[in-house]
Order: structure tokens, then C-alpha cells, then sequence
């Protein structure tokens, strides 16, 4: 599981830097100005059950002025339990931008973290309303096996000693299973490969201006298996009611 695998290489870095999750794989560059709703989270002080601690990153979207949508694991405690209430360590948050050595985009921090129940999601909200960047709509629809959806996120290119892009990375997926809670997302371009990666957990996966799924855990990258995301359709009234 990419969790493990993450914890295992930050106990050998100085600096920590693993994550709980993967980016995108032989993917491509997004555009100036396209998809500026994703969001890259930069977790600092993760705590270890050694008492020592690491940092952190996963991807996002942005779906209402001041809440983004992520991984639920992305936020835990000392053991990896998710939790919610008050963030349980400093998290800030990128968004408005698709390349980071050329652009600042906007900045916020994260206050407060709310869990989803039946699968692995989170809304986090901000310090402050975004209205720079105009948030994703939340699909209401069941998704369809061989629907295909744009895949965005800030993750590694590589399962080798990964570190966060800096440019912001797309691929075309397909989908190729939808379960109760679930739904299983290949890659269709730049490549078959083109796959989710380390740091992207809580990718968005959208397709017609909206977001149909979000990242969670898959193989080590690129790959051509099956990623395993998060439908939101299951939880659009719970998000409208947190975040209108």
C-alpha cells in the first residue's frame, strides 16, 4: 500500500518528505492558466509514532470558495486514523497556478478538516474565500464504465525516490469499474501508462466542468492497472450542506 511505502522512505530522509499518496505518470504539462480549481497541499510536522515528524503533500479541488475536497487520509493521527475537527498539522494550500517556478498563484492555509463516511474523503477549509479561481461543480451522476475523465495533480512523475512536481500534470483516463463507493480509473493518454503517482492523493478525476472522482491509492508508477478513486456523486448533499 503507497502508505507504507511512503512512511518507510521519510524515516530515511533527512528531511522528511514521503506522503500518503501517488501524482501523475508519463502525463503532460497542463496550460497557462487551465485548471487553476486544483490545489496542491503541503503538510509540515506529520507526526510519527517515533515522535519524530515529516512533511507531507497531497492534491485537491477546490469546490466552493473556501473548502477544498481531498483524500481523507490525508489528514490522521500519530497512528493513521483520519480525523476531523481542527487540522492536525500545519497545511497550506496552492492554488490559481500551473507551473511554481514561474507563478505564486494563491495561498491560503487550512483550519479545519471535516471527514466523508463511506469512503476516503475529506473537506478542508481555508483561512480566508478564494475568488480568484472559480471552484469545480460536484457530480450528482453515477459514473459510466468507459467514461472518460481529465485527471490534474501536483504528485511525482516517478515511484523513485518521488518528490512533488513543480508543474502541474494531466492525463486522460478512462473508467473501467464503478463499485459502491469506489471507481476504478486507467490510463488512456498521453499514454496507457499515464497514472496517478506519489503525492497526488486527492487528484481530482472531472469530466463537462465537473468532478466525478478523486484520487486514492493504485500501483506504484506508471502502471497500467487500475487506480482506485473516490466518487463524490455518494456525497454531493453532504458537501453542499458543509460547504454552501
Amino acid at each position: 500500500m503507497r502508505v507504507r511505502a511512503a512512511i518507510s522512505a521519510a524515516i530515511l530522509l533527512p528531511i522528511l518528505t514521503a506522503g500518503p499518496a501517488l501524482a501523475v505518470a508519463d502525463g503532460s504539462d497542463v496550460p497557462p492558466g487551465q485548471f487553476g480549481f486544483t490545489a496542491k497541499l503541503t503538510m509540515t510536522g506529520v507526526p510519527l509514532p517515533s515522535g519524530s515528524t515529516y512533511s507531507s503533500y497531497c492534491s485537491g479541488t477546490l469546490i466552493a470558495p473556501q473548502w477544498i475536497v481531498t483524500s481523507g487520509h490525508c489528514f490522521h493521527d500519530v497512528n493513521r486514523n483520519r480525523v476531523s475537527g481542527p487540522v492536525p498539522y500545519p497545511t497550506a494550500v496552492s492554488l490559481g497556478l500551473v507551473d511554481e517556478t514561474k507563478e505564486k498563484g494563491i495561498q491560503r492555509k487550512v483550519t479545519q478538516v471535516l471527514q466523508a463516511g463511506p469512503n476516503d474523503v475529506a473537506l478542508a477549509q481555508l483561512d480566508s474565500p478564494v475568488t480568484e479561481v472559480a471552484p469545480l461543480a460536484v457530480n450528482r451522476l453515477v459514473p459510466g464504465v468507459g467514461q472518460r475523465v481529465t485527471l490534474a495533480g501536483w504528485g511525482s512523475r516517478t515511484a523513485q525516490n518521488p518528490v512533488p512536481s513543480k508543474q502541474l500534470q494531466q492525463g486522460t483516463m478512462q473508467i473501467s469499474t464503478v463499485a459502491s463507493t469506489t471507481v476504478g480509473i486507467r490510463g488512456v493518454a498521453p499514454a496507457a501508462t499515464t497514472s496517478a503517482c506519489a503525492y497526488d492523493s486527492g487528484a481530482p478525476y472531472f469530466a463537462d466542468g465537473k468532478l466525478i472522482s478523486i484520487e486514492n491509492n493504485g500501483p506504484d508508477c506508471p502502471h497500467t492497472g487500475a487506480e482506485t478513486t473516490s466518487r463524490v456523486d455518494l456525497i454531493a448533499d453532504w458537501i453542499t450542506t458543509h460547504t454552501k
